[in-house]
């Protein structure tokens, strides 16, 4: 039974070192030496502080700023730590309610604002941390944004447009707006 037992052990071992420390080691070598920006978690640093990432929603309630999408996480929003979808089919009824709930608090944030609600702005996305909301998004709160901070349209637009990221490899996916560099944008204009 030894004689059996001793290869399945050293196989263990073995395989436990290589896939357990080897491989990690070297593909966070790899990360570290090629993109470490992306491998630390593309964070965006504001005045030598870490601000938020690139790649995970932030929560903005002031109606000075963008908002992005809702977040499906709990107990709080955009909680990394419990990504996830909300799981309600198109038909659900609990998220019709949501979704009316959420058309309404944005009317009454912005009464004079006729547009129809874009989807991203009261849909979950499948992660629950969307940091991107689409450019009808962005178009839909810029005059709320701009009246707020007392700033012309006009300038809010083409920082809208400048933080507009095309298509991945131009096919692939929609244009989008990252909310918190966007938000970011807005601050530094105001203090410029």
């Amino acid at each position: 039974m030894l004689k059996e037992l001793r290869p399945a052990i050293a196989s263990f071992v073995l395989l436990s070192l290589l896939t357990g420390i080897v491989y990690p080691l070297f593909v966070t070598g790899v990360a570290q030496a090629t993109m470490p920006g992306k491998a630390n978690g593309s964070l965006i640093v504001k005045d030598g502080k870490p601000t938020g990432s690139s790649l995970i929603g932030q929560s903005f309630s002031d109606p000075k700023y963008f908002w992005g999408r809702p977040s499906a996480t709990g107990p709080m929003p955009n909680n990394a730590a419990a990504s996830s979808g909300s799981n309600l089919g198109p038909t659900n009824p609990a998220l019709l309610d949501a979704v009316k709930v959420r058309v309404h608090a944005l009317r009454d944030d912005d009464p004079g604002n006729t547009q129809p609600v874009p989807v991203d702005l009261v849909t979950a996305s499948g992660s629950g941390l969307d940091p991107h909301i689409s450019p009808a998004a962005a178009e839909y709160q810029v005059a709320r944004v701009a009246r707020l901070r007392g700033i012309v349209p006009d300038a809010v637009r083409k920082l809208v447009a400048q933080h507009t990221e095309g298509r991945q490899f131009g096919i692939l996916g929609e244009p989008v707006v990252n909310v918190l560099e966007l938000n970011l944008a807005l601050d530094a204009l105001r203090k410029g």
